[in-house]
């Protein structure tokens, strides 16, 4: 697993994603719905329309990187909305890449309160 840089924002393109399109069509989709430069850094996660692949597009400072992951089982855990973007953390980043469920994860122990 490549590392995700530490304080880099990270975007899911909302809605489904035609999973056929590479480093120009995913730019331009960059560009033209969520209005962000594909240069800029950014993580860019797309989703396709089974839910069982992303893709990720990434401009690491010298080129652009596509990275892309299928479940065998289960599927992607992705907003309701239909189009924009949703900002999420590298924490949720690397919990949406395991096929959990980023948005309500739950702890294995409750941290007591103090009286």
């Amino acid at each position: 697993m490549i590392g995700v840089p530490a304080r880099v924002n990270v975007y899911l393109a909302c809605g489904t994603t035609d999973m056929r399109k590479g480093f120009d069509g995913l730019s331009a989709l960059v560009q033209t719905m969520l209005k962000l430069d594909p240069h800029g850094g950014a993580l860019f996660v797309f989703r396709g329309k089974r839910g069982d692949l992303i893709k990720v597009l990434w401009w690491d400072g010298q080129g652009l990187c596509l990275f892309s992951k299928r479940l065998e089982r289960g599927r992607f855990i992705w907003p309701q909305a239909k189009d924009g973007s949703a900002s999420i953390t590298n924490a949720q980043l690397s919990m949406l890449l395991e096929g959990i469920d980023w948005r309500a994860p739950v702890r294995s122990w409750r941290p007591e309160t103090a009286c």
